[in-house]
């Protein structure tokens, strides 16, 4: 077969996979890249923002839509958690609560949405209620993630001026028996 013959076959398988695409793997992947542009623009300063640096973030968050089961779910989250340091660090800005928990909501949203989209296939005919199950899902652990975390933002405003040391303490406590917890749920597998 001559190069002309091969390269004419590909264009016509890639015809005939765009023609068999559903709509709700595509509309999984549409969401994974809002959600991780959300958090990108969220996460960096304005200062910053230009035409090339729009640009490229809108790449970072493309990344992860066309190909969730590679490296790049992960490398768009930590471009979004060096945005956030540079921002708080390089940048100054202060750390306000409303946007570290809209940040840290879009990231776990992005993983899941990533997954999600990771196992759908495109030509599939997938059940709606499959979706709306994950994203319900999903919201709830954003929910409830919120709600502890303003509450221990909040606690850490009682008492002394230590109150942040205590916060760490409960966060740390909070990690080590969340580890623990899903070390018990692999071994009873």
């Amino acid at each position: 077969m001559s190069a002309v013959a091969a390269a004419r076959e590909r264009v016509r398988a890639a015809r005939t996979a765009a023609r068999r695409v559903a709509l709700l793997p595509l509309l999984v992947r549409g969401a994974v890249f809002l959600v991780g542009l959300a958090g990108l623009l969220l996460a960096y300063p304005v200062e910053l923002f230009s035409a090339r640096s729009v640009l490229a973030l809108t790449v970072v968050a493309v990344l992860p839509a066309v190909a969730p089961r590679r490296v790049w779910p992960t490398f768009a989250a930590l471009v979004t958690v060096v945005g956030w340091v540079f921002a708080s660090a390089g940048y100054d800005r202060p750390i306000a609560l409303w946007r570290l928990l809209a940040v840290a909501a879009l990231l776990y949203l992005g993983h899941t949405l990533c997954a999600l989209a990771a196992v759908l296939p495109y030509d599939g005919a997938i059940d709606p209620n499959v979706v709306l199950r994950w994203v319900t899902r999903a919201g709830a652990v954003v929910l409830a993630s919120a709600v502890i975390g303003v509450l221990l933002a909040g606690s850490g405003q009682l008492g002394p001026d230590d109150g942040s040391q205590a916060v760490t303490v409960v966060g740390l406590l909070v990690a080590v028996g969340t580890s623990g917890l899903l070390g018990w749920l692999l071994r009873r597998r």
